[in-house]
């Protein structure tokens, strides 16, 4: 072999691992897996925003919606902000003594995990009006900022803001590299999602729409100014309250849409329902080893209904167990779950 030839094959195994290394840089969903789901995905967004392409959308109307709890991070086997409320219980029964005889205070003061599991959907609704109102905004905000940061999954035991999908993390950065506005469309409470969106998500507090309570301006101590929080429900951001939340805050359809469960069902229809090219997307939980598995029968991010028109549509699925690489962000791959 000539010192010539030699000379052009080693320059050919560096061009090869050349492009092998910059693909692996310029893969916009590394944590994805190869497959249909990954390929649906990027065909999307590239057809989408590539000048003189026929399926091309202006920036202004590039518009991503994504639900959050089992869309974005993990739901199961309570969601973040139930545990956030029945933690809060003890600091609400401390302010009032006279709650701790009344249930169903009484059965979260006792610790008894398997009775506060019973607790009933008015059960928990008494706790959350308790937790969540007769205090001011900016309390609020502080109090949900100081619970997000510190606590834990029992499962994993980690903070629950770690607990984010990472290929979903990938998704929304992706789709904002490339003019897309993301949107969290939860049926969650829009001031508790607010207080950690930015820092979890990149997806700043304005650009989250929720369930809400009515907030009133009043005059405080020394003549300050505050918004306080009533007991009043003012908009639940769920199922048909989907659409009507976007259309309220946003003032677009979106192009592009994300959900996990039956609860997101209308925001996709209506998603689907505009004119042009359009992008549905469902998680599917398939993965009990690593996250959890659940569809149709979950009372948790039940998948059933949405699951059938989906599949009927030719909506896209991201399975867990067989699109996603790794679930979580990848410090938590290493350690033990």
């Amino acid at each position: 072999m000539t010192s010539c030839f030699r000379r052009l094959l080693a320059a050919c195994v560096a061009s090869l691992v050349s492009a092998a290394a910059l693909l692996a840089q310029t893969d916009p969903l590394p944590s994805w897996n190869d497959g249909a789901a990954k390929k649906a995905i990027v065909d999307f967004v590239q057809t989408t925003t590539t000048q003189g392409s026929p399926k091309f959308v202006p920036p202004a109307e590039r518009i991503a919606t994504f639900d959050q709890d089992g869309t974005l991070w993990v739901e199961h086997p309570v969601y973040s902000q139930v545990m956030y409320c029945l933690e809060r219980v003890p600091a609400v029964v401390k302010a009032k003594p006279e709650l701790a005889n009344v249930e169903p205070f009484k059965t979260v003061m006792s610790g008894d995990r398997e009775a506060i599991a019973k607790l009933s959907m008015e059960d928990l609704e008494k706790i959350a009006f308790a937790t969540l109102f007769g205090m001011s905004v900016d309390d609020f905000t502080a109090e949900a900022t100081k619970w997000t940061s510190s606590a834990k999954d029992a499962r994993w035991k980690r903070p629950y803001t770690e607990l984010t999908y990472q290929p979903m993390q990938e998704v929304l950065k992706y789709l904002r590299a490339n003019g897309y506005k993301t949107y969290i469309v939860t049926g969650g409470g829009q001031d508790f999602v607010r207080t950690y969106s930015e820092r979890v998500y990149g997806i700043p507090p304005e650009q989250v729409v929720g369930s809400s309570g009515v907030t009133r301006f009043e005059m405080g101590a020394g003549g300050k100014p505050v918004l306080m929080k009533t007991d009043q429900v003012e908009f639940v951001d769920d199922g048909p309250g989907k659409p009507v939340g976007i259309n309220r805050f946003i003032g677009r359809r979106p192009i592009f849409a994300f959900g996990n469960s039956d609860g997101d069902l209308q925001m996709l229809q209506w998603t689907a329902a505009g004119s042009g090219v359009r992008f549905l997307g469902l998680v599917h939980h398939t993965d009990a080893e690593r996250e959890y598995a659940y569809d149709r029968q979950s009372n948790i991010g039940r998948l059933d209904k949405a699951l059938d028109e989906g599949e009927a549509r030719g909506w896209t699925f991201a399975d867990m167990k067989r699109d996603w690489r790794v679930i979580f962000p990848a410090e938590l791959t290493s350690g033990s779950r």
